[in-house]
């Protein structure tokens, strides 16, 4: 199925490795032009071909703001930011929890989307098909405990978003929340970890217990995250907006 997103200018931040790798790819695949930043470096050349990488902390402002700048010059212009940069954040009870790493976990987390469309909204009004798509999590609409800077994050993604879609309405620009479940993944991996570890179980233990409150008991590849996402971007999704999505197999609460 033609999206009608040949020759779209893409900016995807954190791009080089997992769920944004694979929202690169299918991006390319419907010949889309694509930008991208990520914190790895060695990562980020074996990206194929897009317009314009760059290295780049998403809580440093100064080179974010100049990657976005940058991008768009690049590209020629931007039709779609899809922000999707973020980290997991300590596992911890609150009390263990330091203040430089919750600072950390929302600076990335939420922090870096401000910086990306306050930057990037003044070429997203010059599209005649503009769209914002956030990353999110269902942890931003259950909570989960031992990951509240994470969780808090991402209930503020959703707030941004929403308030970003009414504000942004009438320049024709949508812009929506996606909500991933248990993604496949290193990350994922590490997560359940650190959650056995916390929990004195076992990791295939912690999986099960995971997948217990999910009606779908798989992990949620990548790329169903990049189909959703594309979906958004394109002109058959241009009036949907305002919308947390979730992408999760029916997830009613996170271990």
């Amino acid at each position: 199925m033609e999206l009608g997103l040949r020759g779209a200018k893409v900016i995807v931040t954190a791009g080089a490795a997992g769920i944004g790798r694979s929202i690169i790819e299918r991006f390319l695949s419907e010949g889309a032009e694509v930008a991208t930043c990520d914190i790895d470096e060695a990562a980020l050349k074996t990206l194929p071909s897009v317009r314009f990488a760059a290295k780049v902390d998403v809580a440093d402002e100064p080179a974010l703001v100049a990657f976005i700048n940058n991008a768009i010059g690049a590209l020629g212009g931007l039709d779609c930011l899809v922000n999707n940069a973020g980290i997991a954040g300590p596992t911890a009870a609150i009390e263990d929890i330091d203040s430089a790493a919750w600072h950390r976990t929302l600076d990335v987390v939420l922090g870096s989307q401000f910086l990306t469309v306050a930057n990037a909204v003044g070429a997203l009004r010059q599209s005649a098909n503009p769209s914002i798509i956030n990353m999110s999590s269902v942890a931003g609409r259950l909570g989960f405990a031992m990951r509240t800077p994470y969780a808090a994050a991402k209930w503020g993604v959703i707030g941004l978003t929403k308030s970003l879609a009414i504000e942004l309405g009438k320049d024709g620009i949508r812009v929506n929340a996606v909500l991933p479940g248990i993604v496949a993944g290193d990350r994922q991996r590490r997560v359940l970890e650190a959650k056995a570890q916390r929990l004195g179980v076992t990791y295939a233990e912690a999986e099960d217990l995971a997948f217990s409150y999910t009606s779908i008991k798989e992990f949620v590849p990548p790329e169903a995250i990049a189909d959703q996402i594309l979906f958004l971007a394109s002109p058959t999704g241009r009036f949907v907006s305002g919308q947390a999505i979730s992408v999760c197999g029916d997830t009613r609460m996170l271990l």
